[in-house]
């Protein structure tokens, strides 16, 4: 248990997904899922006898109108490119969105980090679906989807989709059973456009999961997130053999370690194309799209204050890239810290997971997290999150990460398929060390 969070800050972090969004009296109605029941999604428990979508409709089958709101209510569609609105949707996400049962902290989101997320190449405004307050014109309600093109390798079947993610709802309204008209809201707005899949995360089980992964965490200034309350002190550990124990090398390991820069898109999109094969469930990139996510949306330089992307170059070949998004937390009510530094792992690759010697891409991708982990130290990262999925389980134990207490699940909207290893043992849920997941998809 050594440097696991508590139970109240682990929820925090599993509270990043639409489904953590619903209240006491919602989640006793979705134990007999009267939502979700008339949506096309797998049943609980469902046996899959075969792979495809669930149902199969034409934009002109879709209305066009919205759907309709309580009176007091309207819809609103979402501007984040005017700087007013975006910081609406911050204040909402900020006040509103997740915090821990003590509120001590909450996520700390930045405008670069909403135009990151919300605005990659073929994005929609009217994908970003807000409720507003007929007579003042408060934004009390988000829900936002992003274009993304999944691929089921096994079958080699490529699936137009939409991540759907910020599902919000302000505290006094989640009693106005909000949560699923927005849904379908985005949904209507979605297959208007002739794409007819999603993909989204929850904490809860909802019916019916396609993969599940756990959250693992590696502090990196152990004393600061035992100051603030995020780490514990074990029995029978001082605080300074736990600071020795997390202690980071000042200096990375690999030559030729840099940030990326825009001119290297051609060789890192070839090595993540190839990479990101080896699972099952992963995302279809162009090289704008990849651009956009591994340098920042309009950053080409690698400056972004949101993403970080380090190459390993070699006589001009890139051989490794790895890169990481930094999330902050609000420290609320400490006299010594108002913010926590968040890293979170994003997509990676290595030219030594294409060859028959398993251990030496191990040991190659373990030195290459580490190195992730020094880097991340300047940007002044206090924790560095890593879920189960792509090759993670490799290096979780190795590099110190330790396993958190939830779980995260996977979800297709309007798509079945075989269920998709997570990195973790089914019944148990513990961190299978010794194999790669199946999942190579990674959602914000």
């Amino acid at each position: 248990m050594s440097g696991e969070p508590p139970k109240s800050i682990q929820d925090l972090l599993n509270l990043l997904s639409m489904g953590e969004q619903l209240n006491d009296t919602q989640k006793k109605q979705m134990k007999d899922y009267k939502f979700w029941s008339t949506q096309p999604v797998p049943r609980l428990n469902e046996e899959i006898d075969s792979e495809g979508p669930i149902e199969v409709k034409k934009p002109q089958d879709v209305p066009d109108d919205p759907l309709p709101l309580l009176k007091d209510f309207e819809w609103s569609t979402v501007d984040v490119e005017d700087s007013n609105q975006l910081e609406e949707v911050y204040n909402l996400l900020y006040e509103n969105y997740v915090e821990d049962q003590d509120a001590t902290f909450r996520f700390k989101y930045s405008h670069e980090f909403f135009k990151w997320a919300l605005k990659p190449p073929g994005w929609r405004k009217d994908w970003h679906v807000g409720v507003r307050v007929k007579e003042t014109g408060k934004l009390v309600a988000f829900i936002a989807g992003v274009p993304i093109t999944l691929k089921l390798t096994k079958s080699n079947k490529i699936i137009p989709s939409v991540e759907i993610n910020f599902l919000c709802i302000h505290k006094k309204l989640r009693s106005k059973r909000l949560t699923p008209v927005l849904i379908k809201e985005v949904t209507r707005r979605v297959n208007k456009q002739d794409i007819w899949q999603a993909l989204y995360t929850a904490g809860i089980v909802l019916p019916s999961p396609v993969s599940t992964c756990r959250y693992t965490h590696r502090p990196i200034n152990w004393s600061k997130l035992y100051e603030v309350g995020f780490s514990h002190l074990p029995k029978n550990q001082t605080k300074s053999s736990m600071v020795a124990n997390y202690a980071i090398p000042d200096k990375t390991k690999h030559e030729g370690l840099r940030l990326m820069k825009s001119e290297d898109i051609d060789q890192v999109y070839d090595l993540l194309s190839r990479f990101l094969e080896r699972f099952e469930l992963i995302q279809v990139f162009d090289k704008k799209e990849l651009a956009h996510w591994l340098l920042g949306g309009d950053s080409t330089k690698g400056d972004s204050s949101v993403i970080k992307t380090y190459v390993v170059e070699q006589n001009g070949k890139i051989t490794d890239f790895f890169s990481y998004y930094l999330l902050p937390f609000t420290v609320l009510d400490n006299p010594s810290y108002n913010e926590l530094g968040i890293a979170y792992l994003f997509y990676y690759a290595s030219e030594s997971a294409f060859g028959d010697d398993v251990e030496g891409y191990k040991s190659r991708l373990n030195s290459l997290i580490n190195d992730a982990l020094i880097t991340s130290k300047q940007y002044n990262v206090d924790v560095f999150n890593a879920l189960t999925s792509q090759d993670n389980p490799y290096f979780i134990k190795s590099s110190k990460f330790g396993s958190g207490d939830g779980l995260l699940n996977y979800y297709l909207f309007n798509y079945k398929t075989w269920p998709i290893n997570g990195g973790i043992d089914p019944q148990t849920k513990e961190v299978i060390d010794d194999k790669s997941s199946g999942l190579g998809v990674v959602l914000l």
